[in-house]
């Protein structure tokens, strides 16, 4: 990152420095491949192998001066990260020596194993061939010495085995039914219509010489353990605080290697928890931005990795302190640039953005099920419903002035506005700002924030395909009806209204401005008829509903296979991460603790012996208090540690039968690992730091 003597970039010549991006392909190649390249990016026409080989030529000559000796296929299969197998260009000559070759085919496709990765039963071992496709939406790059190529990865039937396929498919899908309405509107000259993306990312950051102390973190990346500190976040004094000198050089160095990749990250803080942080980027596509956010967390990673730090991902790695989230903001704009929800200075008078917003209304009403379960898995279960994430109940967030403009479509009556006012200072030097006409919540799932919708129940190490696969899919459905109502319309103006009128009519319970951490929301809520999925297991099977299976089918995303695919694929994950977690409590507390902990009462007993031996029946209470405390603990901690164990040891915890297993470890599993957390926790608080086998949560927190 710069050193004594060079001369650092500046970040315009930094940006995308590492990336084969339009700039590149225009320098590197023929205008003819070039022009025809553009094509199929911009207007998805088909890639002819004589332009991908000179695609290919000049990437790789591209790749090697950058230092590259391999590329790969990068790919996202379904357990939500990424994947690369690397190959080096190298290529024999006849007289021993090599050369560098790499063709339009090997950029085109590669063929990874298919068996190894999750597949839902979609794939047997056996069957090992996959094959991954190159995107040429996505730019390739150069990193650690290898081209990274972005593919997409089916099997050798076909089935989609990753999380880019069936994004691609969605933003077409909801690009064709967009132009739809856009030409009922008389609009003939946009050719495609985007959704678009700007993921927020929360993360930890740890000493890696304590992370390195804790088993829990190492497999699990959470603490599975830990007493709470004197001070968390009670006085809100790191959100927004002065960033330490080790986490400012972290991020520089961070933004640098973004910024080197082509990611627009923009705005860098400190958030509520102690110990963690936020990295927000700049709006792009929903493709390049989940590719973007998945090398955005793997970067995290790698830098940390030099500044002796860890970065957590997890979404709850600290009990008792808010855990890490993931905010998709979601629009939707065309390729003019023109965004389809930006409501102008008129909204009510503004017909195309309201169809527009009764699309994403009414969808998220009929599909608020898809939506809580894209964002499902084990470690959002912690989070979700409590008071640092929106509740597991999916609302929307309209502000006064939206909320207006619809109730008055509804009710027939004229909209009176809202009176854009000036937030008076008060002090003679400092100028009177602008208000927004609408405040914000941060406690709702899906609030509209001016021109798009923040999606906020993401956890933090989420891929954010899934949740954006939702969201297109569903506007485009909503959508699809909507333009096959105003195409029978004579007066469109109308037509909108009366679409608008209805959508309140029928689905206004979703749209809810109030506290969505308050106990009453959950009331109304259930008053309203809205679904409050609090766990995964509980999600997860409506994906398979039928209304759900036709609208990813009849729009073309997923097969009804692929459908029941990731439903085994997720909820297995669930089942097994929380086996991974129960197996390293029970390893930690047999370990490590019990040692501990009976070490200290070894010392304590030695103690009050010792001092008998001088004053004979001296009390010594306190150390007989206290022998007598953590000996029913340590009793007690060894009667749940083995209640544990045999709850591993149980069928159900081993059914085949994937939600029977996800049920058994909710019910049974979670309850048992509470309790002896609990109990463990009690010891830390009464142990010798000395003798405890762990960093504290104040170490871990504060200490960087």
């Amino acid at each position: 990152m710069g050193t004594c003597g060079k001369e650092r970039k500046s970040v315009p010549e930094l940006f995308g420095s590492s990336v084969f991006n339009d700039d590149v392909m225009q320098e590197r190649l023929p205008k003819d491949v070039y022009q025809s390249l553009r094509k199929t990016i911009d207007e998805g026409k088909d890639l002819d192998l004589t332009v991908a080989n000179a695609v290919a030529s000049a990437m790789k000559d591209w790749a090697v001066e950058k230092g590259a000796t391999h590329y790969t296929h990068w790919f996202q299969p379904l357990n939500g990260i990424t994947a690369e197998k690397h190959d080096s260009f190298i290529s024999p000559t006849s007289d021993g020596r090599v050369i560098m070759q790499f063709s339009g085919k090997e950029l085109i496709r590669g063929e990874p194993d298919a068996s190894s990765f999750p597949s839902g039963g979609l794939r047997a071992t056996f069957e090992a061939r996959g094959y991954t496709a190159w995107d040429p939406t996505s730019y390739a790059f150069v990193k650690d010495g290898s081209l990274y190529i972005p593919t997409a990865f089916c099997s050798y039937s076909g089935e989609v085995l990753d999380k880019k396929t069936p994004l691609l498919r969605s933003m077409e899908d909801l690009s064709r039914e967009a132009l739809r309405i856009l030409r009922l509107f008389g609009d003939e000259k946009t050719k495609r219509v985007v959704s678009t993306v700007g993921p927020e990312q929360e993360y930890f950051l740890v000493d890696k010489e304590l992370f390195d102390q804790r088993k829990d973190l190492l497999f699990c990346g959470r603490t599975l353990f830990g007493a709470k500190a004197p001070k968390g976040q009670e006085l809100d004094d790191h959100y927004f605080g002065a960033i330490k000198p080790r986490i400012a050089a972290f991020m520089k160095d961070l933004d640098e290697e973004l910024w080197k990749l082509g990611i627009l990250a923009k705005t860098k803080h400190n958030e509520v928890a102690p110990a963690q942080h936020e990295l927000a980027p700049i709006f792009a596509t929903t493709n390049i931005a989940t590719d973007h956010n998945q090398l955005t967390m793997q970067t995290m990673k790698n830098v940390a990795a030099r500044h002796g730090l860890v970065c957590l991902l997890h979404e709850k790695p600290f009990a008792g302190v808010n855990g890490s989230g993931k905010h998709n903001n979601w629009s939707i704009s065309t390729d003019s640039g023109k965004n389809l929800l930006d409501p102008g200075k008129s909204p009510a008078e503004n017909a195309q953005f309201l169809l527009f917003l009764a699309a994403v209304i009414k969808g998220v009403d009929e599909y608020q099920d898809l939506l809580r379960i894209s964002v499902a898995s084990a470690g959002n279960d912690h989070r979700l419903g409590a008071n640092e994430a929106p509740p597991a109940i999916i609302s929307i967030f309209l502000g006064d002035e939206l909320t207006g403009v619809l109730e008055s479509i509804e009710t027939d009556s004229v909209y009176g506005g809202v009176e854009h006012k000036k937030l008076q200072t008060g002090v003679h030097v400092l100028p009177d700002l602008s208000m927004d006409t609408t405040d914000r919540n941060r406690t709702s799932p899906f609030a509209f924030t001016g021109n798009k919708f923040e999606f906020r129940s993401l956890g933090s190490a989420i891929s954010i395909a899934c949740p954006n696969i939702m969201l297109n899919t569903i506007v485009a459905e909503e959508l699809r009806q909507f333009a096959d109502i105003l195409g029978q319309e004579e007066d469109k103006k109308l037509g909108v209204l009366k679409l608008v009128k209805k959508t309140m009519k029928e689905h206004k319970r979703i749209i809810f401005n109030g506290d969505g951490y308050s106990a009453q929301w959950v009331k109304e809520a259930e008053r309203r008829g809205l679904l409050n999925l609090r766990t995964t297991v509980d999600a997860l099977p409506r994906y398979l509903d039928q209304k759900n299976v036709e609208l990813f089918t009849s729009h073309k995303i997923y097969t009804e296979a692929e459908m029941e695919a990731r439903y085994e694929t997720i909820m297995e994950e669930y089942a097994k991460t929380l086996n991974i977690e129960a197996l390293t409590m029970s390893g930690m507390v047999r370990q490590e603790v019990f040692p501990a902990v009976s070490a200290y009462l070894s010392g304590l007993a030695d103690s009050v012996n010792s001092k008998r031996a001088v004053i004979k029946d001296l009390p010594c209470a306190a150390e007989t208090a206290l022998l007598t405390k953590l000996s029913a603990l340590l009793d007690q901690a060894y009667a749940q540690v083995e209640a544990l164990d045999l709850l591993l040891k149980d069928q159900k915890a081993m059914s085949s039968n994937v939600l029977t297993a996800a049920s058994y470890y909710r019910d049974s599993v979670i309850p048992a690992m509470e309790a002896l957390r609990a109990t463990v926790d009690g010891m830390e608080e009464n142990v010798s730091a000395e003798y405890w086998p762990y960093p504290s949560y104040a170490d871990l927190m504060f200490r960087v």
